[in-house]
């Protein structure tokens, strides 16, 4: 097949990816998730553990050592099968505490210990550069088949070229899709619908490829037994030790493998559909297995000798001159290498993000996060350039390795590297008493013996290990050599590294974890982990601290963004019976916003974060009665109590808060009535002087003029002052009658900015707005809208008390309803003034400043609730803000909840 044939095919192939992710990522943002979240789609993104090891090296693997292959696939299906109960605790303790990686798992099960998901993070990435750069090399080799009819500038030779040009290619495709925004649920749709469609790619081309082996080159099934029974793979000698340390090491790799933690617990919508892939996955994995042996047989009989048996997929349909097939094969491999790139460097590159970057820049910055500035942005960087890095190395491994191992060996590696998360992972959720000093010290041991054992020593002659080093151990201490620690000779490498790494890495966690004591923090951890199906999504982890709900908005809308922060907290405030967008900061929406900010940041990254902001302690005393754990009797009456004290503080906040806000409307209606008699007695008081004065028969023409024009202009400010009057009782008594028309809402908000302009013409004042998003027709009474814009933008001029003062008017469309928020750059208004200030009697400011009776607020509230809409401001700004909330349609109001 000419080789630009399946360059062009390669990249048709791809710019279909990029179609079905983008088109994914689209629907998932319009809300429209129901095929997304089927439970096939999960069950298909799971076959990222269908790598290019088991796409290619599987039958490689077959022809070089039997059976033994058979682990790589056995090992997921005894998980899924006779221990998807521990995947079903997995997952709902990710989805209780807002899991994003399985280093930020183990960091939130240990006390929220930053230092051990550093150290979790630095493992992962380092066990995965091998895998990555089996990956490159798989795609590498496939290419290679076909490099005969190569252009010269491709350098297929040396292969060196293809490897860095297909990273960069998978860099890119990561980056648009697993980096996109920030995600507080940290899911990536776009992403797992080309996982899923690239898990059908490789099944159907592998399952093709078995079939013409068996039927087209073998005869039947009758003939590929007989060839089977004759070939060297039938003389397989079982190895007991090596076959289960195989089979171990492979279950053990679907909970620890950072990408397949990624598809199985922070991608999962839904705990039920861990039920169908409980079948459906051992299904897949069955699928493609069943015709390695066949092809390994078929390519080991046909092919010349010396081929590489890693390529028999491809090469066998090539030599039998099919080239279509081959070219479906070559497909195949490609999916199983570039899935498994794309989701472990979103996996590594979450992690190196929110446990090494993020804290790094928030220690580096030295400023409370309260101010103002966007941490998304930082941490979208940081996550793009770890992508990256993480690809980087492992082109760089390939190259040092020169890709000489096979690849089902260098997948191993790998794997057992992945391994010695297994002890603190499964020590985190089924034991109470583990400590982070115990997950640390295991931790560090088994990736040392790892490390040092396998890893290095599998590098080749790049100097990372000297051959003296592996001959005669370090400094020549013989029972120190990598592969034949402490004096045992003779065991299989893998087995040798297995063995060692895990053995010691369990004896350090128990031994620490047994001579250490857990922190409160810890404890309570260790109680929501291990119980976790105990647990209710409430449970308290904080003690009310300093924050204010202002500083903790501002902060969660540099993570989550504006709108999603403002929703959550204002469902929050709902939820304790308060209008508003500001809850209080109690102890449980304090542990609810931790949940949401970890969602995108990390478990011990968001816990730092409010803890800087909180100042309070992060434990209670009902919270170490809770972990000192009492009989079900008295837990179920605490909670009992607990729930009424709950109801009784809610009801006696509610009736503190409307308490208060009568004394001061109280205050403030007195102050109103003499501000209106003020208001009212001295227009009337000049209209009286001087037309006493016009009474003087032989007054001057120029003065009587002037006298007139006083008395005019008076006359208005009275008229003024009484319209506001009648209006506002008109509007509360909902007897207004409305003038429904159709306006460009952008000529409306142009209209009010001109008409503004009057007020203190003599000062500079900048306004910004985007315009296209301005430009969209409203059926309302476009005058009563009016008024409501000419008063917020002249409040803006008049009060805002910036250098340079700027106003900031955004639109933005909800569904059948738009929102125009006017910002400012001031100080804005006290949090204690922010619930008066659409009230009637309310004044933030003397008599003398104001000019007016201090009635615009409170028609502007009446005016939208006639309208059908609302009008609120919105804290955490830096300025000044308010909301103004309509529907396109005035009738649709009723029935359209605001969004």
């Amino acid at each position: 097949m000419p080789f630009n044939i399946l360059v062009a095919v390669c990249l048709s192939y791809v710019v279909v990816l990029f179609s079905v992710a983008f088109v994914a990522e689209r629907r998932a943002a319009q809300g429209r998730l129901k095929f997304l979240h089927r439970p096939i789609v999960y069950t298909l993104s799971l076959s990222i553990y269908c790598t290019a090891w088991t796409f290619y090296g599987a039958v490689g693997y077959a022809a070089r050592s039997g059976l033994e292959f058979v682990t790589i696939y056995l090992g997921p299906t005894l998980v899924f099968i006779g221990w998807w109960w521990i995947l079903r605790k997995l997952v709902r303790i990710g989805r209780a505490q807002r899991v994003t990686s399985i280093a930020d798992l183990i960091s939130s099960r240990f006390g929220k210990s930053n230092t051990l998901g550093v150290v979790v993070t630095l493992m992962s990435v380092a066990s995965a550069t091998p895998y990555i750069a089996l990956q490159l090399q798989s795609v590498t080799l496939s290419f290679g088949v076909f490099a005969d009819d190569a252009p010269e500038f491709w350098a297929l030779s040396g292969q060196g070229s293809t490897a860095m040009w297909i990273a960069v290619g998978l860099t890119v495709f990561t980056i648009l899709f697993g980096t996109r925004n920030l995600d507080a649920n940290e899911r990536h749709h776009g992403v797992v619908m080309a996982i899923a469609l690239e898990a059908v790619v490789k099944l159907v081309a592998l399952m093709a490829v078995g079939v013409f082996v068996v039927w087209g080159l073998a005869g039947g099934v009758s003939e590929v037994l007989a060839r089977i029974d004759a070939s060297p793979i039938a003389d397989w000698d079982l190895k007991p030790g090596r076959f289960a340390g195989l089979l171990f090491v492979s279950a053990a790799a679907i909970l620890t493998l950072p990408r397949m933690f990624q598809v199985l617990v922070v991608e999962n919508v839904d705990e039920r559909h861990l039920a169908t892939a409980s079948w459906a996955f051992p299904a897949y994995l069955m699928g493609m297995s069943l015709f390695v042996i066949p092809i390994a047989v078929m390519g080991l009989e046909r092919m010349p000798e010396g081929s590489n048996p890693d390529l028999f997929v491809l090469t066998l349909p090539l030599a039998e001159g099919q080239g279509k097939l081959a070219l479906l094969a070559f497909l195949g491999g490609f999916s199983s290498a570039t899935s498994m790139v794309i989701v472990a460097a979103i996996a590594l590159a979450t992690m190196v993000s929110n446990h090494i970057v993020t804290p790094l820049w928030l220690t580096l910055r030295k400023s409370p996060a309260r101010e103002p500035g966007d941490i998304r942005g930082v941490i979208l960087m940081s996550r793009r350039i770890s992508i990256a890095g993480v690809l980087a190395m492992g082109y760089t491994y390939y190259s040092l390795s020169g890709g000489s191992e096979a690849l089902a060996a260098i997948g191993l590696i790998a794997f057992v590297g992945a391994a010695q998360v297994l002890p603190a992972l499964m020590g985190g959720i089924f034991w109470r008493g583990a400590t982070h000093v115990g997950a640390m010290a295991g931790l560090l041991v088994g990736f040392a013996i790892w490390l040092y054992c396998l890893f290095l020593p599998s590098v080749g002659e790049s100097g990372l290990i000297s051959a003296s080093v592996l001959a005669h151990g370090p400094f020549g201490i013989d029972w120190l050599r990598p592969r034949a620690l402490f004096g045992i000779e003779g065991l299989d490498p893998l087995l040798h590294a297995l063995f060692w790494s895990l053995l010691l890495n369990t004896l350090c966690f128990l031994i620490f974890s047994m001579a250490s004591f857990p922190p409160p923090m810890e404890r309570l951890q260790g109680v929501a982990f291990v119980n976790v199906f105990d647990q209710s999504p409430g449970t308290r982890g904080w003690t009310r601290g300093r924050a204010e709900a202002e500083d903790l908005l501002s902060m969660s809308q540099r993570i989550l963004g504006v709108d999603e922060a403002q929703r959550f907290f204002q469902a929050q405030a709902a939820g304790q019976g308060k209008s508003g967008i500001l809850p209080d900061t109690t102890p449980e929406f304090i542990a609810r916003l931790e949940r949401q900010l970890a969602g995108s940041v990390g478990a011990a990254t968001a816990h730092a974060m409010i803890a800087q902001l909180s100042g309070g302690s992060s434990v209670s005393v009902q919270d170490l009665i809770a972990v000192a754990g009492e009989a079900a009797e008295i837990k179920e009456y605490s909670a009992q109590l607990e729930a009424k004290s709950e109801e009784l503080a809610r009801t006696a906040r509610a009736l503190r808060e409307a308490n208060d806000k009568l004394t001061e409307l109280s205050i403030q209606k007195d102050a109103f009535l003499g501000q209106i008699s003020h208001e009212l007695r001295t227009p009337m008081t000049s209209i009286r002087a001087f037309s006493e004065i016009l009474m003087e028969p032989d007054l001057p023409e120029e003065m009587r003029a002037k006298y007139a024009e006083i008395i005019h202009e008076e006359a208005r400010r009275l008229t003024r002052l009484l319209d506001d009057l009648l209006d506002l009782s008109v509007l509360e008594n909902r007897k207004v009658q409305l003038n429904i028309g159709v306006a460009n809402l952008h000529d409306l908000i142009s209209k009010a900015v001109g008409t503004a302009s009057s007020t203190r013409p003599e000062r500079r004042f900048r306004i910004e707005r985007d315009f296209p998003s301005e430009h969209m027709p409203v059926f309302t009474d476009t005058d009563r809208l009016l008024q409501v814009f000419i008063n917020l933008v002249s409040n803006a001029r008049k009060y805002c008390d910036a250098e340079l003062p700027k106003l900031r008017i955004e639109v933005k469309k909800r569904g059948k309803r738009v929102q125009i928020d006017f910002i400012d750059n001031g100080s804005g208004i006290p949090k204690k003034a922010q619930a008066l200030i659409f009230e009637k009697f309310a004044r933030l400011t003397d008599t003398s400043r104001a000019g007016g009776a201090g009635l615009g607020l409170a028609i502007c509230r009446e005016i939208m609730a006639n309208l059908g809409g609302t009008i609120d401001y919105l804290p955490g700004q830096g300025g000044a803000a308010f909301r103004v909330t309509l529907p396109l349609r005035h009738r649709d109001s009723a029935a359209d909840p605001v969004s």
